[in-house]
C-alpha cells in the first residue's frame, strides 16, 4: 500500500473511504479571509433569492419579459462565461494535439476551471428559463427541432461537460487512490480531448449563431453574419486571458502546492499565452473591421451607441492587443496580466452589448437587470470559486501526481 495521501487503506467494508471523504470535507485553510467575508453574505442572500425564484416564479426576482426573455443570467453567466471557459479547449489542443509540453503543468487546472464553468453556467441557464423543467426536452426528445441552433447548443453543452469530466477524471482517481481506474481513464484522455475540442469549436460559434435569428432586435453595430466566427475567435483570447489571470492568482494562493520548476516556468507560460492572445485579437479586430465595412454603418459612428462601439473596439480590443504584443516583446509579466484583465473586461462588454445593451436598444422600455439578478449572478460565480478552491486544495491539480503514478 502506498504511503501517499492519495491511496486509501484497503478494507472491504468501505468505512475507510467514508472516513477519508469526511476528512476531506474539513477546512484546509483560514476561514476569515477577505474573499470569504465578501462572498459568504452574497451566497447566502443569493440562495434565498433562488428559492424565491422557484417558489414564486422568475418574475419575482428578474426583470425579464416576453419582449426581452434573455436577461443577465444568460447574457453574463452563460454567454460571457462560456467564452472565458474557452481556455480549456485551447490548452488541451496545444498540449495533447500539438504536443507543446510547455503548457502541460496548467492542463488540469484549466480543464477543472472549464468544467466548473460549464456546470454552473448550465445552472444559470436553468434559473433563467420560465419553465426550468423543460431543460431536459432536447435530451429526451420532447417537442424540439433537430435543426434548431438551441438543440445543437444544448447537446454540445451536455457532451462537452462529459468530455471535460473524462479529461479531469484521472486526477479524481489519483485522489482516492484508484490505480486501475486511473489507468483506464488516462487511456481515454486523448479521445476525450479530441471530442471536446470538436464540440468547443461548434458550440462557441453556435452561441453566436443564436443571434443570427435576432437581426431586427440587435443594434446594427453588433449584428453581422460574422457573429458565429467572432464568438469563436474571441473565445480563444478570452479563455487564455482567464488562464493568465487565474494562473497568476493561483501562483500566490496555492504557492505551496506548486513545485519550484513549475513556478519558474510560469513566466514563460504567460509570455507564450500573450503572444497567442495578440495574434488572435489581431484576427478578431480584422474581422470586426470587415463586418463593419460590409454593413456600411459609417453613419452610426457619430451616435451614442457608435461612441460606445468605438470604445469597445479601440479601448478593449486594439489597446490590449497592442499591450499583449509589447509585453511579449519586452518579456514584461506585469503588463501581460494587465492586458489579460483589460481583455476580460472587453469580452464582458462585448457579450453584454450583444445580449443586453444592444438588444432591443430602441425599445420604449429597455431591460435593466434587478439587484436580485445581480446578486444571484455573483452568487453563481462565487460558489464556483469556492468549489474550485476546495478541489485544488485536495486533488492533484497543481501539485504533482502521487508517486505510484510515476511508477506505472
Amino acid at each position: 500500500m502506498s504511503n501517499t495521501n492519495y491511496t486509501l487503506p484497503a478494507d472491504n467494508d468501505g468505512r475507510p473511504l467514508l472516513k477519508f471523504l469526511a476528512d476531506q470535507l474539513k477546512p484546509k485553510a483560514k476561514i476569515l479571509t477577505p474573499f470569504n467575508i465578501i462572498s459568504i453574505p452574497i451566497i447566502t442572500i443569493g440562495i434565498v433569492l433562488v428559492v424565491i425564484r422557484f417558489v414564486n416564479g422568475i418574475g419575482a426576482v428578474s426583470n425579464v419579459s416576453q419582449e426581452v426573455p434573455w436577461g443577465l443570467w444568460k447574457g453574463f453567466n452563460v454567454v460571457t462565461g462560456v467564452a472565458f471557459a474557452g481556455g480549456a479547449y485551447v490548452i488541451t489542443f496545444m498540449v495533447y494535439i500539438l504536443n507543446i509540453q510547455k503548457y502541460k503543468s496548467i492542463v488540469r487546472v484549466t480543464v477543472l476551471n472549464g468544467f466548473l464553468a460549464y456546470v454552473f453556467y448550465a445552472g444559470a441557464l436553468l434559473l433563467d428559463l420560465g419553465k426550468p423543467w423543460n431543460v431536459i426536452n432536447p435530451i429526451i426528445g420532447n417537442s424540439f427541432g433537430v435543426s434548431s441552433v438551441l438543440f445543437l447548443v444544448a447537446w454540445h453543452f451536455l457532451l462537452y461537460m462529459i468530455a471535460q469530466l473524462l479529461e479531469f477524471s484521472p486526477a479524481i482517481a489519483e485522489w482516492i487512490g484508484a490505480k486501475k481506474a486511473r489507468g483506464i481513464l488516462s487511456g481515454m484522455t486523448i479521445a476525450a480531448v479530441i471530442f471536446g475540442i470538436t464540440l468547443s469549436t461548434l458550440h462557441q460559434s453556435g452561441l453566436g449563431a443564436l443571434f443570427l435569428m435576432a437581426k431586427e432586435k440587435i443594434h446594427p453595430l453588433w449584428y453581422s453574419e460574422f457573429i458565429p466566427i467572432l464568438f469563436f475567435v474571441s473565445s480563444i483570447f478570452a479563455g487564455l486571458s482567464m488562464v493568465i489571470s487565474e494562473g497568476s492568482i493561483s501562483q500566490k494562493v496555492f504557492f505551496n502546492q506548486i513545485n519550484p520548476e513549475n513556478r519558474k516556468a510560469h513566466k514563460g507560460i504567460l509570455h507564450g499565452l500573450s503572444k497567442i492572445c495578440a495574434f488572435t485579437m489581431l484576427v478578431y479586430f480584422f474581422l470586426q473591421i470587415v463586418a463593419f465595412v460590409h454593413g456600411k454603418h459609417w453613419g452610426l459612428l457619430n451616435t451614442r451607441m457608435g461612441h460606445w462601439y468605438l470604445t469597445e473596439m479601440l479601448g478593449f480590443v486594439l489597446l490590449p492587443m497592442a499591450l499583449f504584443f509589447y509585453s511579449y516583446r519586452k518579456q514584461n509579466t506585469f503588463l501581460v496580466k494587465i492586458s489579460a484583465l483589460i481583455t476580460m473586461i472587453g469580452v464582458i462588454i462585448n457579450r453584454l452589448n450583444v445580449t443586453i445593451i444592444g438588444f432591443r436598444w430602441d425599445a420604449a422600455s429597455h431591460y435593466v437587470p434587478s439587484w436580485m439578478e445581480i446578486v444571484v449572478a455573483l452568487m453563481i460565480l462565487f460558489v464556483e470559486i469556492w468549489i474550485f478552491r476546495w478541489v485544488v486544495r485536495r486533488l492533484p491539480v497543481l501539485r504533482e501526481s502521487p508517486s505510484w503514478v510515476m511508477e506505472h
